[in-house]
């Protein structure tokens, strides 16, 4: 009997000390994998920026649409200005005040070509067409907005912003753990997810990760 009792305490200790020591690992496992994902929906969402920022150098505002935006970087090309000569004191005590007047003038050269968007801001190679999916996911792509605000200067200026919810890129992971995270970052950054970019404050397109 006596032993009986002992082979069933023991089961039972073996028992708790595993809960226990999974109670100890789920969120350490939680945080590993978070981490993970979060650095790869970062690296997407910077790579989004830097796609945006071109084409409103070419275009003179951001698109809410992923469509446009990688077929602007298939197809489109940005200007690259070859400078020959700058201003000089010479050029100046001539009365010769800016570069401009001086490439009237045929003393500076400005010469201009054009190269390929996706050459010139991404590597050989990089799957623009990717670009819309959320790391990891199956075919989920980032929400992603654009319009214009008013500064509290009282300017208009373009704006974006493209964002994905913890919820979407954490959704196969416990989910007290989501929960709590979500309830985290929303006190933090007052917003529970990955986000570049406002559409509502200009924030020149940080991310919400970015101090």
């Amino acid at each position: 009997m006596k032993t009986a009792l002992n082979i069933v305490f023991s089961v039972i200790i073996l028992v708790l000390a595993y809960f226990l020591i999974q109670s100890i690992m789920e969120p350490i496992r939680f945080n590993r994998e978070k981490d993970a994902r979060e650095a790869a929906v970062k690296e997407r969402l910077i790579d989004i920026r830097t796609a945006q920022e071109a084409f409103k150098s070419v275009k003179g505002y951001y698109t809410g649409s992923f469509d446009t935006l990688i077929t602007f970087l298939k197809t489109d090309s940005l200007p690259l200005v070859f400078r020959r000569g700058a201003l000089t004191d010479e050029m100046i005590a001539e009365g010769i005040t800016s570069e401009r007047e001086a490439v009237k003038r045929g003393l500076i050269s400005r010469d201009t070509s054009y190269i390929p968007v996706r050459d010139s801001i991404f590597y050989q190679g990089y799957p623009i067409e990717s670009l819309r999916f959320v790391p990891g996911t199956e075919n989920t792509e980032f929400q992603m907005s654009a319009g214009r605000v008013m500064t509290t200067s009282m300017v208009m200026v373009n704006v974006f912003e493209a964002y994905v919810l913890n919820d979407v890129f954490l959704s196969d992971l416990d989910r007290q753990l989501v929960v709590n995270y979500n309830d985290q970052r929303t006190k933090i950054t007052g917003f529970p997810g990955m986000k570049v970019g406002d559409v509502k404050v200009p924030n020149n397109n940080a991310g919400n990760w970015e101090d």
